[in-house]
């Protein structure tokens, strides 16, 4: 049964209700479901009424479409702020992490069914949830550096979790990711082909209870484990591990030409092509944050990541963001003008203006919800 009428919100979220099951559906399709600040509103509104709800035990999220959600719709952020309101793209902001703050730190199971593209925000709507469900049509990526953004929506904190420095190389490249590959790194909890999904959903329907384990024995009489594509980037962790653990982005960029020197191959220059076309500055804070993240908190790392989102809005350091969204998403010659140029006109002093809190005499650090005690642990922790 399909119910929209919660607090009069439009269909940009479909509801379905069934059983004590609620299915929540991402219904921008046109925009492959890019997050709007009513999306964003309306998904927080709803994971507050449902955590409450002792007939709700278990909410899957999906999208309607091609995609899963390609992030958030950060043109109409960039329109905003270019409007002289950088105030509003930091509420969308302030509201998307403590969404992603809920979900991490949520008491009843959330399954994201990932069958299509997972892009920026997308993944942060998804990954913090307990179970993640990749198929052959998953495409996943964190593209933010080339639109001279950061990984942000708390992926400081899951990126740095993933095996070795995958999560360096994935959030400094955008390299995309397929359903195996999710599931081989822990970005996904399983894989069930898109053939089986309904079966999954029917299955998923009877559950009366909020018990993970009794869902995850669901999910797993369905999943798969595909095998890895030969050319998969998975399949090169070694080499990422030297090159992406380097201490700055002037020395993995150096690292991995002196690989290639040894004998090039499509994945290092694909690779080093990546990151001489991101923004130097992103890069930069992009690989800070990442490094930071291991050593904080899902909610540290969005308090932190908000900081430095309100420094990009603010333009107090680069303009790159504006442009990035420019060459890609408005004009798209992709042909951004990125200002510093080089990643050695970055100063540190840059990169650590990002970090700080913002001078204004208006402005807040994000202020998180109180959560118990039990769910301060991440989602990426609980596996």
């Amino acid at each position: 049964m399909a119910d929209n009428s919660i607090s009069g919100k439009t269909d940009q979220i479909l509801v379905e209700e069934h059983s004590y099951v609620r299915t929540l559906i991402l219904n921008r399709p046109r925009q492959l479901n890019a997050l709007s600040l009513q999306m964003v509103s309306h998904l927080l509104e709803l994971f507050t009424i449902y955590e409450e709800d002792r007939n709700v035990k278990l909410l899957i999220l999906k999208g309607e479409g091609r995609a899963f959600c390609a992030g958030g719709d950060v043109a109409a952020v960039v329109k905003d702020t270019t409007d002289g309101h950088w105030r509003l793209g930091a509420r969308f902001f302030w509201i998307e992490y403590t969404l992603n703050y809920i979900m991490a730190t949520y008491n009843k199971p959330q399954v994201s069914i990932l069958n299509g593209i997972i892009f920026g925000g997308g993944a942060g709507a998804s990954i913090h949830g307990r179970f993640r469900i990749a198929t052959e049509n998953s495409v996943f990526s964190m593209p933010e550096t080339a639109l001279g953004l950061f990984p942000d929506v708390g992926a400081s904190y899951f990126l740095s979790r993933l095996p070795g420095f995958f999560g360096e190389y994935i959030g400094l490249t955008g390299a995309r990711l397929d359903g195996a590959e999710m599931l081989a790194c822990g970005l996904a909890t399983h894989f069930v082909p898109a053939m089986k999904l309904s079966l999954l959903e029917e299955a998923l329907f009877k559950v009366n209870t909020s018990d993970p384990a009794v869902v995850s024995t669901i999910i797993d009489k369905i999943s798969e484990h595909p095998p890895l594509k030969a050319k998969c980037a998975y399949h090169r962790l070694d080499a990422i591990n030297r090159c992406f653990s380097k201490r700055t982005v002037e020395e993995i960029l150096s690292a991995l030409e002196k690989e290639a020197a040894n004998g090039a191959d499509n994945w290092l220059s694909e690779t080093i092509q990546s990151l001489k076309k991101a923004s130097p500055t992103s890069l930069k804070i992009s690989l800070r944050s990442i490094r930071e993240g291991r050593l904080q908190s899902v909610g540290q790392c969005l308090v932190r990541e908000y900081r430095m989102c309100c420094h990009v809005l603010r333009k107090d350091v680069s303009k790159d963001f504006f442009e990035g969204c420019r060459a890609i998403l408005l004009d798209k010659d992709r042909n951004p003008k990125w200002e510093p140029l080089r990643l050695d006109l970055v100063s540190d002093d840059m990169v650590n203006l990002y970090f700080t809190k913002v001078e204004d005499e208006e402005w807040e650090d994000l202020k998180l919800p109180a959560r118990p005690s039990l769910l301060a642990a991440s989602s990426m922790a609980k596996l």
